[in-house]
């Protein structure tokens, strides 16, 4: 089959891509990507765009193809901290494979623009009731980002603020096509729950190593392997599970 592509209309065209740019449409079979590609529909995100609200019904799902979708959880007060991220390796509206009718975080579009293809949970059910495979790699997929959720739960709790910085970082890189990534203050304070001068203080770490350079809203990435360094076991093993479970 090939690989159709999809145009849509923002504020002006937004170039055709590939529905294959998103890693796990990638991974299904030429059969399992037929059924899907009549009833999937591009839309476009601008940063800072809710993707989904908590509390509201998830009555379709999203695989990015560009862009960053950040997962919220949201305490009283209107206190939001980021639990994981997703770009396109993943898809978002995983509680429809878990009979769940309603969004349980808040999604968000961070670092950049983005583009998606979304799936209507009727069009969902159907496929997946004729092609079983499609929900095997999906929930393959809802099994790493529990991996990662976790992961983010382990090291708030047991890490410094700079490996913690260095962990979000690298997700923002893996995420994005360049090493000038858009991450404010604010995305930090989101990431880490703490005030802006811990933020402040630990990007001026992180530059005294060499591994970044900070502007005002943005993060360069100067050296990965330094950021790997500095990350240590805080990032690295949902990403080693991804791979064993979706891609070798």
């Amino acid at each position: 089959m090939d690989d159709r592509s999809f145009d849509a209309e923002g504020e002006g065209s937004l170039r055709a891509r590939p529905i294959t740019d998103n890693a796990l449409l990638r991974v299904l079979s030429e059969a399992d990507r037929a059924a899907l590609v009549p009833h999937l529909e591009m839309v476009p995100f601008r940063n800072g765009d809710m993707i989904a609200r908590a509390g509201d019904p998830a009555n379709s799902i999203c695989f990015p193809l560009t862009g960053i979708a950040a997962v919220l959880d949201s305490l009283e007060g209107d206190r939001r901290y980021a639990v994981a991220l997703v770009g396109n390796e993943g898809f978002i509206g995983w509680p429809l494979l878990l009979g769940d009718g309603r969004w349980p975080h808040d999604v968000v579009m961070r670092a950049e623009h983005g583009v998606a293809l979304r799936l209507s949970a009727a069009a969902l059910h159907e496929a997946l009731a004729e092609h079983p495979k499609i929900r095997a790699v999906l929930l393959r997929f809802v099994g790493v980002l529990m991996t990662h959720m976790s992961r983010t739960i382990v090291s708030s709790l047991a890490h410094s603020i700079e490996r913690r910085m260095a962990r979000w970082i690298l997700l923002y890189h893996d995420r994005v096509c360049e090493d000038d990534i858009c991450m404010t203050h604010e995305e930090f304070r989101l990431m880490l729950g703490v005030r802006r001068s811990s933020v402040t203080d630990a990007l001026h770490k992180l530059e005294q190593e060499e591994a970044i350079r900070s502007l005002r809203g943005r993060v360069i990435v100067r050296d990965r392997e330094r950021l790997l360094r500095l990350a240590g076991d805080t990032y690295g093993f949902a990403e080693a599970e991804y791979r064993r479970l979706l891609i070798e």
